[in-house]
């Protein structure tokens, strides 16, 4: 498990709900040292502590655990998928148009790298 690249996604949904380390480790009753080495990847957090800093950050175990979990694209795919929703019509359009652009770039360059 790449618990380096889990730590960095803590961290980054941690600074978008705008909480400190402290803040954060005081809502999951753990120590501001122990979200540090959490956020580093020298740790791994046991199952109920990183439940308990999903759920305060409101974000999906699968959105933490993206590149770990062989499944979790799909939930990330899903969370993605309801935050364009929320956009308005015009800016819903202009996603789902760079999205399709990139799916169908990678469909091409995956074709040719097969060729070879």
């Amino acid at each position: 498990m790449d618990a380096k690249a889990v730590g960095q996604r803590i961290r980054a949904a941690r600074e978008r709900k705008h909480l400190t380390q402290e803040e954060l480790a005081a809502l999951v009753d753990i120590s501001p040292t122990h979200v540090s080495v959490i956020e580093r990847g020298t740790k791994i957090p046991r199952m109920d502590t990183f439940v308990a800093i999903a759920n305060v950050l409101q974000v999906s175990a699968d959105s933490l655990l993206v590149d770990v979990v062989d499944r979790a694209a799909s939930g990330v795919a899903c969370e993605l998928s309801d935050a364009i929703d929320t956009l308005p019509r015009e800016e819903k359009q202009r996603v789902l148009n760079a999205v399709s652009a990139l799916f169908f770039s990678f469909r091409r360059q995956g074709n040719r790298n097969s060729d070879v």
